[in-house]
């Protein structure tokens, strides 16, 4: 087994290639399908929120069966790059076709293409994450590749945060965003966006090979049920199962709403662009020092720090755009929003390099490195959090009387409650989920040098 920690640059760069793919894609439809579902393809928000609770159900079953399938298996073409190959094609296709609007407002269509959108998603994202786990073992080396493969996510996350709505909107006949005679702007965008993460994810596949991985022996021995056995007896575990569905659940839901809050509360459409790429910004200083901050301050402290500057801003950009008076409420707002990114931001970013983690641990206990149960397993809290980001804001907007636009009505006229409720997704939900995720994370147990212990009976035990 090869197990040399030093990664060449060029391999660093293509596995965050991976990342950047998957959030051209996958991000502009976790961001955007709930709007796009809304005011263009003509769902109403109840009904919307329903489909993504039914297809987070569906990833239940789903994700296990994945895991373990790639666990147990070794294709030709590597043991978890191969799939990179083997569901982007698809992925990029059905992702086109989520924003189709040939069969609205047909329930049925929006449910076929985004399911089946998920399912495919998980089996390109299961064997991404195992990816990261067996290029290396040593812990600093992880947070390098991990502080790379993050800028690079972000680096999608500020393309479609301030690129969707530009180009949608520079696209669209009428310059918006927001009704249905922008469908064709929608489509042609996600298209665009589409090819770049397929050739993405190609780059990722060329340039990265497996190193730790288990024995032809050990994984022909995965089941499924070692999903729930792993999740029973690897404690560190199910400390980042729950701050993933807390984590993603406070992301999905602030994103969900972000467009609906720049459109309706501050009458600001134009500045969506710029209020998205301050989401991301902060990534491109702060991310490339996370193994400068994971030494002043300790695992632990990163996420102490970082989520508490999340809930500051979260709390700043609420009373900026309840209270601000004029222009200051407008660039109050926009400061509030770099602020609780760049928390944001470093606690999610650095969360990853935790994975691996408990995948050394759980191999040390069980003998096995089930990389893919355990990606799989994380998978279904990070499913469950983003099901929420479409489920709560869809359920908000339904019961505090949002209304939709229409082909007759392309600017409805919104009432307090809804205007409130949008305050409420935007910043008082997730800011209540991040302390929710301060406190969770204060439960994880594998501090460096117990992590070194770790490691130094695995490298014992192969040789």
């Amino acid at each position: 087994m090869n197990t040399e920690t030093k990664l060449p640059f060029l391999t660093r760069i293509a596995f965050g290639s991976g990342d950047l793919a998957q959030n051209l894609i996958y991000q502009t439809i976790s961001i955007y399908l709930l709007l796009f579902y809304t005011n263009v393809y003509g769902l109403a928000p109840a009904a919307a929120a329903g489909l993504f609770l039914a297809v987070r159900l569906v990833d239940v079953a789903w994700d296990p069966l994945v895991g373990a399938f790639v666990d147990k298996h070794t294709p030709k073409l590597g043991k978890y790059r191969s799939y990179l190959l083997y569901g982007g094609i698809p992925l990029a296709a059905l992702s086109v076709a989520s924003f189709w609007t040939g069969f609205a407002p047909s329930l049925a269509y929006a449910a076929a293409t985004y399911g089946i959108l998920s399912m495919i998603y998980t089996l390109v994202n299961v064997p991404y994450g195992a990816l990261n786990a067996s290029l290396s073992r040593e812990t600093d080396e992880i947070v390098s590749l991990t502080s790379i493969r993050m800028v690079m996510a972000n680096l999608g996350g500020l393309a479609v945060g301030s690129g969707v709505p530009y180009l949608v909107t520079k696209l669209s006949p009428g310059h918006s965003m927001k009704s249905p005679e922008s469908a064709q702007a929608w489509l042609l965008t996600m298209a665009l966006f589409a090819v770049v993460g397929l050739l993405l994810l190609v780059f990722c596949f060329a340039r990265c090979k497996e190193r730790v991985t288990m024995s032809a022996q050990a994984a022909s021995k995965v089941k499924v049920s070692d999903l729930w056995m792993e999740f029973v007896r690897n404690r560190p575990l199910r400390i980042i199962a729950f701050f993933f569905i807390t984590s993603f659940a406070m992301l999905s839901v602030g994103n969900a709403a972000g467009s609906y809050f720049l459109i309706y509360n501050l009458k600001a459409e134009s500045q969506l662009p710029l209020f998205m790429a301050l989401g991301s910004a902060p990534a491109f200083v702060l991310l490339p020092l996370l193994p400068v901050f994971k030494k002043l301050v300790g695992k632990i402290g990163v996420f102490y720090w970082s989520l508490g500057l999340g809930i500051v801003g979260f709390a700043a950009l609420y009373a900026f755009s309840k209270f601000a008076p004029g222009p200051a409420r407008l660039w109050g707002v926009m400061g509030a929003q770099l602020v609780k990114s760049a928390g944001i931001l470093v606690a999610t970013g650095y969360m990853w390099a935790l994975v691996p983690e408990v995948i050394g641990y759980g191999e040390l206990k069980s003998g096995r490195r089930i990389a893919g149960i355990v990606n799989a397993l994380t998978g279904i809290f990070y499913k469950a959090g983003m099901a929420l980001g479409g489920v709560v804001p869809g359920l908000v907007l339904a019961a505090t009387g949002f209304v939709a636009p229409s082909e007759t009505v392309h600017d409805p006229v919104q009432t307090a409650t809804a205007l409130e409720g949008i305050l409420w997704i935007m910043c008082v939900i997730p800011a209540a989920l991040l302390v929710l995720a301060t406190f969770i994370i204060s439960r994880y147990e594998l501090d460096d040098a117990t992590m070194a212990r770790v490691n130094a009976e695995l490298e014992n035990r192969h040789e």
